[in-house]
């Protein structure tokens, strides 16, 4: 508010005094506490201009048959977002009511607004969802349905407002399963990014490939905001930040319990803060990633300088997880003051494989509550899942992993304290674990194979139910 207020009297000043030449900023800047060099994330103003995409034709469920609407709407989110780049910028607002649709796709210098009754609900029929567009899908890029929300090499963007986004599920959770026809699909996704295949010729929406639309996939943009708003289920990842350089994710209430739902994927991005959101999850909760083998090795851009507070993660595999995805190297995350409230299988996960080889360095989590885990803490350096027999091993290439802490935590139950399993090929170095306490521990207590420089310091639990 008081930076609002600064830049009204500094415009107000400059109109007075005619300063033909003044500038009002149109960024500001939070400074973000880390225990690595932390780059300021610039929050960019949006002019004061609305495009409300009724004006653009568009209609509330029950004005016509859902088939129409969702043809309306996708069309007049289209001219608002094209008006809204066209006049240098402002909000796309979508007023109160529920307004079915198909995919929105974004425009530099544009904020989809969804007021606080909004409700949009996006089409269940993959076919609305063409033609294809570039995004990245477990880790390799190719051309696929469009996510529900799309930007693409796009600048100064934004999701505010207290609506909500949600899918029409029908058809995806039958995409839920992963029978041959899928897993072919993904095998030849594979072998394209080991041979080089240009991105533009790997197109996975056809046929029986059933590779599940994002529901939020914004890739190689700058300067994203995501601010207040719900999700309610996705059909794949929920949120995805793909390449992105700048992001503010603040505030959100996100619910979605299929396959692969994760919370948010950071992948090859940096300078990103996350807070006070709300996770929960049918798979991860808040995930690191950095693309998978071969290309991301050609892309070369790792992830880092990431801060994720003041965040609740309700239910979910892991509250916070680095990998398997990780070949363009992942440096520089720090979680602290957050919390998880039901279940999930690992806390602070780090997972690779043989075949992803690149670096995980300078992770941090502190000051961190927890209810009932397999484990507070694990490094595993064999996780292929599906891939094992899948897929053959183009490259040997080993994770190096260091440099890893976690203190000032306190968990409810756990079956294990925690687990290091690392490659005796490359070691992983120096892990610290301090100020751990754990109620009751069910089954093991600490397990570690092949790391060097493992510091470890008050870790205490009141009950051991196990027999080591």
């Amino acid at each position: 508010m008081r930076n609002k207020t600064f830049r009204s009297l500094l415009a107000a000043v400059a109109a007075i005094v005619g300063l033909s030449s003044f500038t009002v900023p149109e960024y500001d800047s939070i400074k973000v506490a880390a225990p690595f060099p932390m780059p300021a994330i610039a929050v960019y103003h949006f002019p004061a201009r609305d495009f409300s995409i009724a004006d653009f034709g568009a209609k509330k469920k029950g004005a016509d048959t859902d088939k129409a609407c969702i043809a309306a709407n996708t069309a007049a989110f289209a001219k608002a977002m094209q008006a809204c780049n066209a006049a240098g910028g402002g909000r796309v607002v979508v007023p109160d009511g529920e307004w079915p649709s198909g995919p929105i796709h974004f425009r530099s210098n544009c904020e989809l607004h969804l007021s606080a009754g909004a409700t949009v609900r996006f089409s269940p029929d993959p076919a609305d969802f063409l033609p294809a567009v570039e995004v990245s899908w477990e880790g390799m890029e190719c051309m696929n349905y469009s996510p529900m929300v799309y930007a693409y090499r796009c600048e100064n963007i934004a999701i505010t407002g207290q609506g909500r986004l949600t899918p029409t599920m029908d058809v995806w959770k039958v995409w839920f399963k992963r029978p041959k026809p899928h897993m072919d699909a993904l095998a030849r996704l594979y072998d394209w990014a080991y041979k080089g295949t240009p991105v533009a010729q790997r197109n996975m929406a056809e046929g029986q490939n059933h590779l599940r639309p994002h529901m939020i996939h914004f890739n190689q943009c700058r300067n994203v905001r995501l601010e207040g708003f719900k999700i309610r289920n996705s059909p794949f990842w929920t949120i995805h930040l793909y390449r992105c350089d700048g992001a503010l994710v603040r505030g959100l209430d996100v619910y979605a319990h299929g396959h692969n739902n994760d919370g948010i994927d950071l992948e090859m991005t940096r300078n990103c803060l996350v807070e006070g959101c709300i996770f929960d999850q049918g798979d991860d909760g808040v995930v690191i990633k950095s693309g998978r083998n071969h290309d991301a090795w050609r892309i070369g851009q790792p992830t880092e300088n990431i801060v994720v507070r003041y965040c609740r993660v309700r239910n979910a595999h892991g509250l916070l997880v680095v990998g398997s995805e990780i070949s363009g190297g992942i440096r520089n995350v720090y979680m602290h003051d957050c919390a998880m409230d039901d279940k999930v299988m690992t806390l602070f996960y780090l997972k690779t494989n043989h075949r992803r080889g690149a670096f995980i360095n300078n992770i941090y989590m502190e000051r961190v509550s927890a209810n009932e885990m397999q484990r507070a803490f694990a490094v595993d350096t064999d996780v292929l899942y599906q891939w094992k027999d899948l897929v053959p091993t183009y490259k040997d290439s080993i994770t190096a992993i260091s440099d890893i802490y976690m203190r000032d935590v306190k968990c409810a139950v756990a079956d294990g304290i925690y687990e290091i399993n690392g490659d005796k090929r490359l070691p992983v170095r120096n892990v610290s674990i301090e100020n751990l306490e754990v109620d009751t521990v069910r089954k093991y207590t600490t397990r570690a194979t092949n790391v060097e420089g493992l510091h470890t310091e008050n870790i205490e639990w009141k009950a051991f139910l196990g027999k080591e």
